[in-house]
């Protein structure tokens, strides 16, 4: 059995934190999205997985590839040159798959539960897909399943009218035949060839289509609330830190209030971190108070003037000023820039 990542997304919802880094390749918890779906794909036994990607994200991807801590996975590179849906994308791997069966993920989805349900689902009789389901709040937004008698009945993508609560939520394995599935379907009212269409063709055509249900948190980062919730919850996995826990030199006169993750070459003075914080590495600090954010690579927040709360810093990103007060400030901030506080509390953003 094989595994396919869909990575090819814009991450329009995501800019600017995008217009450099595609998004299953932003951070939760310190990790790659995209990192999550790897292990579980790994833990199912599978070593060859392929990445559906952006032609101009090739050399990112590669170097990802390159820094992987796992090394006995062999990667291939896909592309979609034009963004058509979620069935398009799988229509371009059709090569790669060939008759095997495969497991796929979207690369900007985190699931916390574990793949072998859906394996397990997959494997017990003879069928063609499996999905896996979970309920959801806002089914207007999702794929959403109607179940009838234990089977799925129909599938439609962000209805009007949902006739379930039960939302696909981007975890599925197929055989060969969801290629003839694609092949057959027309696109969307939106234009894209939806995947939820694709299946909904194998049901109708006979062809045998179950479903698993889980209870566990997923999490699709399109939004930057959605990331903040997606680090909120990894980061509970995450043994407990306090101040005297991390290495010498990293935390000076701070307060580290848990969950928070740190990075390696970091550091923080005289500050507040926590809780829901992650950090990456090489990361200054210096008299702030933060709490559910995160901070990328070589970012410098020293001297806020606000309570930083609910905010994504970009790589380098700078945020520099004087005189503290108890307003709070959040947002996202790109790679590279700077915001500088001055002593009549005016900001400027460059």
């Amino acid at each position: 059995m094989k595994g396919l990542i869909l990575t090819a997304g814009k991450g329009t919802r995501l800019r600017p934190m995008t217009y450099t880094k595609p998004k299953p390749l932003l951070p939760v918890a310190n990790q790659p999205v995209i990192n999550y779906g790897i292990e579980h794909l790994y833990n199912l036994g599978i070593r060859e997985i392929g990445l559906v990607i952006q032609p101009h994200d090739e050399e990112i991807f590669k170097n990802y590839v390159q820094s992987y801590k796992i090394k006995d996975i062999k990667f291939h590179y896909i592309y979609q040159y034009e963004q058509k849906g979620l069935a398009h994308a799988v229509g371009k791997a059709e090569d790669f798959i060939g008759s095997d069966s495969f497991v796929l993920l979207l690369g900007d989805n985190l699931i916390e539960e574990s793949l072998a349900l859906l394996m397990d689902s997959f494997n017990k009789e003879k069928i063609n897909g499996t999905v896996m389901v979970t309920k959801v709040d806002s089914p207007k937004d999702y794929g959403i399943a109607e179940i009838e008698n234990g089977k799925i009945k129909n599938l439609e993508e962000k209805p009007v009218n949902p006739k379930s609560d039960l939302a696909v939520i981007g975890a599925y394995i197929f055989d060969a035949t969801i290629f003839k599935a694609i092949h057959s379907i027309s696109p969307s009212a939106r234009g894209e060839y939806e995947i939820t269409d694709a299946i909904q063709w194998m049901i109708d055509h006979g062809y045998a289509v179950n479903y698993v249900n889980t209870n566990e948190p997923t999490f699709d980062v399109g939004t930057v609330e959605r990331w903040l919730e997606a680090n909120q919850s990894m980061l509970k996995k995450v043994p407990s830190q306090w101040d005297d826990d991390f290495e010498e030199g990293i935390t000076q006169n701070s307060i580290i209030i848990p969950p928070v993750i740190i990075g390696e070459n970091c550091k923080v003075e005289n500050s507040v971190i926590g809780p829901y914080v992650s950090i990456e590495s090489n990361v200054v600090i210096k008299q702030c108070h933060i709490k559910n954010s995160i901070v990328l690579k070589g970012s410098c927040l020293r001297d806020v003037p606000y309570e930083i709360t609910d905010s994504v810093f970009g790589e380098r990103a700078k945020m520099i000023g004087k005189n503290i007060n108890n307003n709070s400030i959040y947002g996202i901030f790109g790679d590279d820039s700077t915001l500088h506080f001055s002593n009549s509390n005016s900001n400027k953003k460059e």
